[in-house]
């Protein structure tokens, strides 16, 4: 299955990219990452820049239709900014219209706030989002890692690093139940 990946130029917590993506690729999946600039994204360990990673594809350019599923990972910034670009925003939204599965970590539903696709849905994230994700019409549980099919698709979230382990195993599962 080919996995998108959607990441800010800048900002994405370094450990929720790659965690994820290794686990990914390890199960036979092809990550590709997909940013709104073309070139390379630059990843952060908490507020320190560390690597940084070539993009693949470009938002507007990309399409929901040429992937399996979505993975939003985290970071403070990453999200923030991707929030405030459309063809982002519009991107995260086509997943959930053509009923695709989603996995988002830490700060990243703040995207999925933007794209108006919580309502409704019970998920989890980085304890600082839950007045934005109950204000938007979602219910927020402190879990380690939530599944959510009342929906349109299967949303799977995770609040933190700490729970990366729990976060890849169930949104691999919850991937390769929908690739059927």
């Amino acid at each position: 299955m080919r996995i998108a990946f959607l990441t800010a130029p800048e900002g994405v917590e370094q450990v929720e990219l790659t965690d994820p993506w290794q686990a990914a690729v390890d199960a036979g999946h092809e990550p590709v990452l997909v940013s709104t600039e073309s070139g390379e994204v630059q990843a952060f360990e908490h507020l320190d820049k560390a690597d940084t990673f070539r993009v693949d594809e470009v938002v507007g350019e990309a399409s929901a239709e040429s992937f399996g599923g979505l993975v939003l990972p985290g970071g403070v910034a990453n999200p923030d900014f991707l929030r405030t670009d459309g063809r982002a925003v519009a991107f995260v939204k086509d997943f959930f219209e053509q009923g695709r599965p989603v996995a988002a970590i830490c700060h990243a539903p703040w995207l999925l706030v933007e794209a108006d696709v919580v309502r409704g849905r019970v998920l989890t994230s980085w304890p600082s989002l839950a007045t934005d994700l109950r204000n938007a019409g979602a219910t927020w549980v402190d879990e380690q890692v939530k599944v959510c099919d009342h929906g349109p698709n299967k949303l799977v979230t995770s609040r933190k690093p700490d729970d990366l382990k729990a976060f890849r195993e169930t949104f691999l599962d919850v991937f390769a139940q929908e690739a059927g």
